[in-house]
């Protein structure tokens, strides 16, 4: 058993309470009940809890356009890979292939995480699907409005949900955005937001998740930096 099997095991105390994320996973039941044992509710996010809740949301993304285009599911599988490894990225795609067979209840799931995960891990999720989105250079209407939806759904501040849609859907002002600030916002206003978003997107948020899931949070660390080095040149700031 690879490690989206365990993880997924790891938090099969979902499926068994009859929500809907659990009842998207009860095909899993037979195949996983003999080899993990179910998570009981603690508080506390899981990795299980993590894993089970991304791929019903990537599921849901890539199907809402109607179609499921092979650069998005190109880019899922090098996300999976990069960060899980071969084994481990070709056990996530077969479940990904079942969920995306199946009628994903988007508001109820985005219900149940949002009571679920902590604001770390919702936000890390957000930061996914807009990368899967933006993974054909083209975001469709219908998957950002999805989006759009599943941040508000999720509980994100629509502050903290536009810092991340700016990391992928780039205007003139996206680099301030990324920051929660305005243009006219001074420099020393500038290094304020930026250590203070360094701190909300630092890898260290979701460390709890193990190693595999804190490495795809560097990307969003690495946006961060990224806006506010864009912003010290266009400024000449020291």
């Amino acid at each position: 058993m690879g490690k989206f099997a365990k993880w997924i095991g790891g938090g099969l105390g979902w499926a068994f309470s009859g929500s809907p994320v659990g009842a998207l996973f009860g095909f899993l039941l037979g195949s996983l009940i003999d080899s993990a044992q179910a998570s009981q509710v603690t508080g506390q996010t899981t990795t299980g809890d993590f894993a089970m809740s991304m791929l019903v949301l990537i599921a849901a993304v890539l199907k809402a356009d109607g179609k499921v285009l092979k650069s998005e599911l190109d880019y899922v599988k090098t996300f999976l890979v990069h960060n899980f490894g071969e084994d481990s990225a070709r056990e996530a795609l077969v479940l990904l292939r079942d969920l995306l067979k199946q009628n994903i209840p988007v508001e109820e799931v985005c219900g149940q995480i949002s009571n679920s995960l902590d604001y770390s891990s919702r936000l890390q999720l957000l930061h996914l699907l807009y990368g899967i989105c933006a993974a054909d250079d083209r975001i469709s209407p219908e998957e950002l409005f999805l989006v759009e939806n599943i941040a508000a759904s999720l509980g994100i501040s629509q502050s903290d949900a536009t810092s991340i849609k700016s990391m992928f859907v780039q205007d003139l002002d996206s680099a301030y955005k990324v920051l929660e600030i305005e243009r006219q916002a001074t420099d020393e206003e500038v290094k304020k937001a930026y250590h203070k978003m360094a701190l909300k997107y630092h890898p260290d948020k979701v460390s709890y998740l193990g190693e595999d899931f804190r490495k795809t949070a560097n990307e969003k660390f690495q946006k961060v930096n990224e806006a506010y080095e864009k912003i010290k040149k266009e400024r000449s700031m020291v």
